[in-house]
């Protein structure tokens, strides 16, 4: 059952809706992405408006659009910073290996952090609700990142991203998400979902960073981003 919360904000409508679902098809995962929907788990949810810091905020779904995409100068640096490194691409398996991961990043939060990596996935990620993949990346033997993406008909889809602290410069997280803009185009998709952003600045700022993202205005239209950051 869809809970559904409306509140007008002078000219803003605050959409605020969540469902339970233990299987969703390719086909409709790409409609719910299309719409602004995104998961944990089996937990489905949408909301227009949130807070950061104690200030109310637009939400902004984006997507890049992979036939336009191209790599910009930084994120060749990334790639070539990390030429060592060795990445892995495979349905989702959870080990004792990716938990040890997670305890150590989600050190990272000041506020909201979560209690386990299955605050964000299934117990069974690679196909509840949907087909889940994720890439890894190590130096040798050594796990340094990992991140978790839907696999949809016509689209991808982030879900969550965790590195090792100690190596934050460098930038793991987009590497990861490189990764699967890659992937996602070797596959045909025609969009890649990296999740929520906030209008203004804030701490998901990097979801911003890539060439050929389209925004979407809640009211089922998605539009060129541009926002300068």
């Amino acid at each position: 059952m869809i809970e559904n919360d409306v509140l007008q904000l002078k000219d803003i409508s605050f959409i605020n809706e969540e469902f339970h679902a233990l299987e969703v098809s390719a086909n409709q995962m790409d409609r719910l992405l299309a719409f602004g929907w995104r998961h944990f788990g089996t937990q489905f949810f949408r909301y227009s408006i949130g807070f950061y810091k104690n200030s109310i905020r637009r939400v902004i779904p984006l997507r890049v659009r992979l036939s336009n995409f191209k790599l910009s100068k930084s994120q060749r640096r990334i790639i070539n910073r990390n030429r060592e490194l060795r990445a892995v691409t495979r349905p989702i398996e959870i080990t004792a290996e990716k938990e040890n991961l997670f305890e150590r990043h989600k050190l990272r939060f000041e506020q909201g952090v979560p209690e386990s990596i299955f605050d964000f996935l299934s117990f069974s990620p690679s196909n509840v609700p949907c087909e889940g993949w994720e890439v890894c990346i190590y130096d040798r033997d050594k796990l340094l990142a990992a991140s978790f993406f839907d696999v949809g008909f016509d689209s991808t889809s982030g879900i969550y991203a965790m590195f090792e602290p100690d190596e934050n410069k460098r930038s793991l997280g987009i590497l990861t998400m490189l990764h699967e803009i890659e992937f996602s185009t070797e596959q045909g998709k025609t969009f890649y979902y990296q999740g929520y952003a906030y209008e203004g600045t804030s701490f998901y700022d990097y979801k911003k960073r890539f060439n050929a993202i389209e925004k979407f205005d809640w009211n089922g239209n998605w539009t060129e981003f541009n926002e300068q950051i």
